[in-house]
């Protein structure tokens, strides 16, 4: 398990994650392409396994199956679901006490399932559980054939028309620059801004033209979307377009961040003398800022150390009064982090009541659960005081009770954890990730277009006071 939040670190990936993500997807019969057994019905795992050896069905027919569920209390019931081949195929390697996992599978459940097999069984059995989906991935990624080749790389239908477009948009800013109707500021920001929207809008269609190509079968979506590799930004590239991209500059010096003329064309179609120009001084930015930041990245953990290592486990309980309120993490409206993340695992300073049916959810001074802190969020309570390291009124060091739980084990901090070095680098280690990041891109300036509006959370009625408004075209 990480020690910076708890969740498992042995995750399969790649080819393996690849391989499961094929296995686990189902199809639906088309046209001429007959998907054999679909809507079948069996008994028991045992026989889709005999029917799929005999070749009566086909790995991603959509059949019915009687499955052993675990519900979320760890309740088990036989039912009747609706479930592909590959999965009843897969559900053979996932330990008894688990159930049934009834779902398409990428690195993101992946971490999840993962964590619910910890927490459910134990270690040793999680380990078997690795060991055995990683050969199933990559014998089925390679049984699969999940290569591609060029014209998987599907040009989106749009392209041509929202370049036109955006080429008149263009033209017509400059013509109110040459007017003096705006200043040159006012005018990069707009040309900017119409290349950001082409590119979000021309990213979106190309997604959404694969993902419906082949069925999802399209080897760049699978692999995009089952987290094996790539991303919409490497994608976009190959067979959209190259997009803004930013210019390397000295570290301090001011001046514009974004080349204002995208690269309109795309690896597929290969780049022409000038794009392929600027191209490589974005990837020459990207070996630069690499061998650069690393060393900085490097220092700040030490400092991060430095300051932190004293901070020990020292004794059970320090036997203070105070702690911090938490609420869920929020960026305006959007929750960044919920509650339920922020308190799993602390200790509660107050006793919290439900209040419409005044039962105790936790006592003083106990620890959070994920059970007792799903209730506390099912009860609607939206602030909790809990006990934090920052009022901890220990001598030396921090007490157990204010720490709360060592994610590393999942169990109690104990006497002694050097959580002070584990804390410096938590953060130290995701710094020296961040600086390779441009390094992948190539320098492809990161600017999405920005929302034009808002979204209430709940209804009722809206008053405007002073209210002084924009018309858009639509």
């Amino acid at each position: 398990l990480n020690p910076q939040n708890g969740a498992p670190i042995t995750l399969p990936s790649q080819d393996m994650v690849l391989g499961l993500y094929y296995i686990t997807k189902g199809k639906k019969t088309m046209g001429d392409e007959i998907v054999r057994g679909e809507g079948k019905h069996f008994y028991s795992a045992e026989e889709v396994v005999i029917a799929y050896n005999e070749k009566k069905i086909d790995l991603h027919a959509f059949i019915k199956v009687k499955v052993e569920l675990r519900d979320a209390r760890g309740n088990y019931s036989r039912k009747l679901i609706e479930t592909t081949v590959g999965r009843v195929i897969f559900n053979q390697n996932v330990p008894k006490e688990v159930g049934y996992i009834n779902a398409l599978l990428t690195k993101k459940n992946l971490r999840e399932i993962i964590g619910d097999i910890i927490t459910i069984t134990n270690v040793p059995k999680a380990a078997k559980f690795l060991d055995d989906i990683k050969l199933l991935g990559f014998r089925i990624a390679f049984q699969g054939g999940l290569s591609f080749n060029i014209n998987d790389l599907i040009i989106p239908s749009i392209k041509e028309e929202v370049l036109e477009n955006a080429k008149g948009e263009v033209d017509e800013v400059w013509d109110n620059y040459n007017m003096g109707l705006i200043t040159n500021n006012e005018r990069y920001n707009q040309i900017v801004d119409i290349w950001s929207r082409v590119d979000t809008r021309i990213t979106e269609t190309l997604i959404r033209e694969l993902a419906q190509d082949k069925q999802g079968f399209n080897s760049v979506y699978m692999m995009l979307d089952s987290g094996a590799r790539g991303s919409k930004q490497q994608i976009k590239q190959l067979c959209g377009i190259r997009g803004l991209m930013a210019k390397p500059r000295k570290s301090g010096s001011s001046g514009s961040e974004i080349i204002e003329n995208p690269i309109l064309s795309n690896f597929k179609g290969g780049l022409n003398v000038l794009d392929y120009f600027i191209s490589t001084h974005g990837a020459r930015k990207g070996l630069a800022d690499t061998a650069l930041k690393t060393a900085d990245a490097g220092y700040l953990t030490r400092r991060l150390v430095d300051v932190a290592q004293d901070v020990v486990i020292t004794e059970e309980d320090c036997g203070t009064l105070r702690g911090i309120a938490t609420s869920a993490l929020k960026d305006n409206e959007e929750v960044v982090e919920p509650l339920l993340d922020r308190i799993v695992g602390r200790t509660s300073l107050h006793n919290i009541y439900n209040l419409q049916t005044d039962e105790t959810i936790v006592e003083a001074g106990s620890e959070i659960t994920d059970y007792i802190a799903k209730r506390i969020e099912e009860a609607g309570i939206e602030t909790v005081e809990i006990r934090s390291v920052l009022t901890c009124e220990s001598k030396r060091g921090v007490c157990v009770k204010c720490y709360g739980k060592n994610l590393a084990t999942g169990n109690l901090a104990q006497k002694g954890d050097a959580v002070g070095i584990i804390a410096a680098q938590s953060i130290g280690e995701p710094g020296t990730q961040l600086t390779l990041r441009t390094f992948h891109v190539g320098g492809v300036a990161g600017s999405a277009s920005v929302e034009s509006s808002l979204y209430a959370k709940f209804d009722g009625t809206i008053q405007f006071d002073g209210l002084r408004s924009v018309a858009t075209e639509n």
